[in-house]
């Protein structure tokens, strides 16, 4: 029986997927990692990838696993850096944390914003971020506020779909940052 709480590769996953496929290092982290999907790509070109999710069950029901994974929010319980982080952000505007996966809360903003603060100090200096949300969240106030954390951001991609728009940033720390 498959877990009713794992989120399933969709259109956006697949789309970050396509974006993340050549990025080479030594370090990856997948935050909220869901199905797995992304950390099996990121494993092929990262001596080290590891993946989490606030969802135990999820990480239980991953069939292949050839990175590590810990169950926690965002980057919180890890002490390492990384040359580089991806998340497929839960970004849907809602009142409350109904799914976990997908809901962003106020502006769709709230967890994401979470996420954003606790990759921060896990990544290395020159270290970058790669994040997807959707024009359903406040994106121009997501981007103000990566910034307003010290990261030179940018738009990598965006692809529209019938409902909404996709919008992949990189987020990257200036190599001088020092923590």
């Amino acid at each position: 029986m498959q877990n009713k709480s794992r989120y399933e590769p969709a259109e956006d996953t697949f789309f970050l997927a396509d974006i993340i496929q050549n990025e080479k290092g030594n370090s990856a982290l997948e935050v909220g990692t869901g199905s797995g999907y992304l950390a099996e790509i990121l494993k092929s070109n990262f001596d080290l990838v590891v993946a989490t999710d606030i969802d135990f069950d999820s990480l239980a029901s991953h069939e292949k696993k050839n990175y590590n994974e810990i169950c926690c929010v965002g980057a919180d319980a890890l002490r390492g850096h990384f040359d580089l982080v991806v998340c497929n952000l839960p970004y849907l505007p809602s009142d409350g944390i109904m799914d976990r996966a997908v809901d962003g809360g106020k502006d769709g903003l709230e967890i994401p914003n979470q996420i954003i603060k606790s990759v921060k100090y896990r990544l290395k200096n020159g270290g970058k971020l790669v994040y997807l949300s959707s024009s359903l969240a406040n994106i121009p106030k997501l981007i103000r506020q990566t910034e307003l954390l010290g990261f030179d951001v940018k738009i990598l991609a965006k692809r529209k779909l019938f409902f909404e728009e996709l919008i992949i940033v990189e987020a990257r720390l200036p190599s001088q940052l020092c923590f």
